[in-house]
């Protein structure tokens, strides 16, 4: 589920245009090894607390257990809104962007011209649909995720081969791995020019910090697992190695099979990765190689629906959102938390509409989701730090380098939170604003807010799961909820 979630297909296409002009060749390539160490550290500190809470509430649970009683309730209301923020704002940028890539592949062999509208309208189909798949239950999703691996392991292993094996030219190593590009000015000076190009290969590293997302999915899904204290840790881990080794391959595959530089990225269909395919294979490839990515986006997005309204269904359960009686239901028919899914699919629908004024708001939303998941993974693992003493370990933990590693993970995510509110496009207007900074600020308000005006009287945090009740089969969340 979670090399699902993360998705190479997925975050490299998306923000292709983004890493191109913003760093070009250069930053892509060496940012995926630098990101990829990070957030592997980020990985092992938390499946270290995952092995020792295995639970669907996830970042926001492991909070309430690795501080004291007293402060818990606070810890796990500001992680539980941040992990929500981040969950919904992945949902958004996954099935934005396989509605995007729709869009995209429609226009090839027709007359079709795409508007922020129809793409509207796409990704409100796509959404619908990933919902109806989450509302039927987990067995058909054990289905989709065994087929979801497969494709995504050899469609990007066959789509690399393809274009390398067909482009008529090939880009030298000097271009792929040191061709500095800024094009993050409208008016043709970028933020090299007004501030320095170390700028922008700092917000240059958000294609890579995306993609390497969402791997909290192994965490959500502990409940409906066996051996959870060691599989959800393991899948962490597994997903971000391998999706870092496969990630790069395909990087270095488009990069490589680009023909001529400033077409693909004024690329008439808006996608240069689709420009890539057009160029290398020919339209009728370039069709089959587009249903490879937008099959890939759509499992992604329909598994980030699954861990979100995992997070949403622990969440409510434990009185942390609004209407919280109401979503803390589980379908007895089809073990689904039905409600919290829809829930999910509606918050993201909302979060993608910016997108219709601004043309930088799927950049935004990214960046959203990059700051809320990783906040909500690193405030356990920071109190993990602070509360050694009282920690216990489950069955996965890293001995003497679990303090160290944590330190690692902590610094990194403050470092990345900071960066990706930044503005992204000179000049900024609001046309170009980057409103992560905003979507970011409501949360701390509203979950400090409520906090203190409220919920600090009777959020108590986190309910402990039943262990072991003798009669009760702990794979059914209907019958445990009863």
């Amino acid at each position: 589920m979670s090399f699902s979630i993360i998705s190479i297909p997925t975050g490299i296409p998306t923000l292709f245009l983004f890493g191109l002009t913003t760093g070009g060749p250069a930053v892509m390539v060496w940012s995926w090894i630098v990101v990829a160490c990070f957030t592997l550290l980020v990985g092992l500190a938390m499946a270290e607390v995952c092995s020792a809470h295995p639970t669907s509430g996830g970042p926001y649970f492991w909070a309430a257990m690795l501080t004291t009683k007293r402060r818990a309730p606070l810890a796990s209301w500001i992680t539980g809104w941040f992990n929500l923020l981040g969950q919904v704002a992945v949902t958004t940028g996954i099935s934005f962007g396989c509605a995007t890539f729709i869009s995209t592949a429609c226009t090839l062999k027709t007359n079709f011209v795409p508007s922020p509208k129809t793409t509207i309208g796409i990704y409100a189909a796509v959404l619908f649909s990933q919902g109806l798949t989450n509302t039927f239950g987990v067995s058909l999703l054990h289905q989709l995720n065994n087929v979801s691996i497969w494709w995504h392991a050899l469609g990007t292993l066959a789509l690399v081969i393809t274009i390398l094996v067909k482009a008529p030219y090939h880009q030298s190593a000097t271009f792929v791995f040191r061709t500095f590009f800024d094009g993050t000015g409208t008016d043709g000076m970028g933020w090299s020019a007004r501030a320095s190009s170390a700028y922008v290969a700092v917000i240059g590293i958000l294609m890579a910090q995306y993609t390497l997302t969402g791997f909290d999915a192994s965490a959500h899904m502990t409940e409906e697992t066996r051996n959870a204290a060691m599989s959800g840790s393991i899948g962490i881990v597994m997903a971000i190695g391998v999706s870092a080794i496969l990630g790069w391959f395909l990087l270095l595959g488009l990069l490589f099979s680009i023909q001529d530089v400033q077409q693909t990225i004024a690329s008439p269909t808006g996608q240069p990765v689709a420009q890539i395919f057009l160029d290398t294979v020919g339209e009728d490839g370039a069709i089959v190689l587009m249903l490879i990515l937008i099959g890939a986006m759509y499992f992604c997005g329909t598994f980030s629906v699954t861990s979100n309204s995992r997070m949403m269904y622990a969440f409510a359960r434990d009185g942390g959102i609004p209407g919280h009686t109401f979503f803390a239901k589980v379908s007895s028919k089809w073990k689904s938390p039905i409600r919290t899914v829809w829930l999910a699919c509606t918050l993201s629908f909302i979060l993608g509409l910016p997108s219709l004024g601004s043309s930088v708001a799927f950049a935004a939303a990214t960046s959203i989701a990059t700051i809320g998941l990783y906040i909500s993974y690193g405030i356990p693992i920071l109190l993990r730090v602070t509360n050694r003493k009282q920690f216990v370990r489950g069955p996965f933990h890293l001995g003497q380098l679990s303090i160290p590693v944590a330190i690692c993970a902590v610094t990194w995510i403050g470092f990345i939170t900071i960066v990706f509110i930044l503005p992204q496009i000179n000049p900024v207007t609001s046309q170009t604003f980057n409103y992560s900074i905003v979507a970011v600020g409501i949360v701390v308000a509203y979950s400090v807010g409520f906090w203190v005006l409220s919920a600090r009287k009777w959020f108590t945090g986190p309910i402990k799961q039943i262990e072991e009740v003798v009669g009760i089969d702990d794979m059914e969340p209907a019958v445990i909820e009863k």
